[in-house]
């Protein structure tokens, strides 16, 4: 069987950091990239054999990108805290590292999401789908902000059956935290191609993505965890722009920012 480093990025995740080393504890090598945690996550994951690196974070694409060369294996598993391999999962990627000479530079992986515990079914989750097993050498990030995502142009992509279970959030305090950072750092994103912002972005937009999550992505039958997925989505994209309106705020005068 071919060789497999793993890389999972932290950032305080001493809770989680134990069960995804766990899953993945086959590989040959399990590198931790952590953002200087101040919860004892790079103790945890030392202790527990990876390799550690600490870093200052700028970005998810920036941190994985500094990352993947660091892997001294030509197979990578690029993995979140939060994130768990199933036994079959596991058994298709042996077997795929165990087959002939591989035709693919990365695959496509189906993701099995849950919420407070549920698991999301809807709400714009299903068929939730990441690039995460890359030959080292061919693949890089891009460099979104949010959602980055492997860049595919000339690669050769294929794609596994099993799923990768994902554990997002036990509370919705730590969704409202994350969407606030996400609100943020998309808003970095959708700066140069918002020159301004207006009441359509702050109202209508906003009350599209939860009608889009809520009723289009049919988040009524995951009942109240898709009512809340739904609300949270939509209070994410009016961050967006407020924090866009923020940013520009330094450099025009206020009437200038809002049309």
């Amino acid at each position: 069987m071919q060789a497999l480093s793993v890389i999972i990025t932290t950032y305080n995740e001493s809770t989680n950091i134990r069960e995804a080393m766990a899953s993945v504890q086959w590989a040959d090598e399990i590198i931790v990239v952590d953002s200087y945690s101040t919860d004892g996550t790079p103790d945890v994951a030392e202790k527990l054999g990876a390799k550690v690196y600490e870093r200052s974070y700028s970005g998810p694409a920036d941190q994985k990108n500094w990352a993947i060369p660091k892997a001294r294996n030509e197979w990578v598993l690029l993995l979140d805290a939060d994130e768990r391999l199933t036994d079959k999962l596991t058994e298709e990627i042996k077997s795929l590292l165990s087959g002939p000479e591989i035709d693919q530079d990365c695959y496509w992986i189906p993701r099995q999401n849950y919420f407070l515990g549920k698991r999301v079914r809807y709400s714009g989750w299903q068929g939730d789908t990441v690039i995460r097993l890359i030959r080292r050498d061919a693949c890089r990030y891009d460099e979104k902000q949010v959602h980055e995502e492997i860049e595919t142009k000339g690669l050769r992509v294929g794609k596994l059956k099993h799923k990768l279970l994902h554990y997002t959030f036990k509370d919705s305090g730590q969704y409202l935290d994350k969407i606030r950072r996400y609100g943020e750092w998309s808003a970095l994103d959708h700066f140069e191609k918002t020159p301004r912002v207006t009441y359509y972005h702050l109202f209508i937009k906003p009350l599209y993505r939860f009608f889009k999550h809520f009723v289009i992505q049919r988040g009524f039958l995951d009942g109240r965890v898709g009512f809340i997925v739904s609300t949270i989505m939509a209070w994410g994209v009016f961050l967006r722009y407020l924090r866009i309106i923020e940013l520009r705020k330094r450099d025009q005068p206020e009437d200038d920012v809002m049309g």
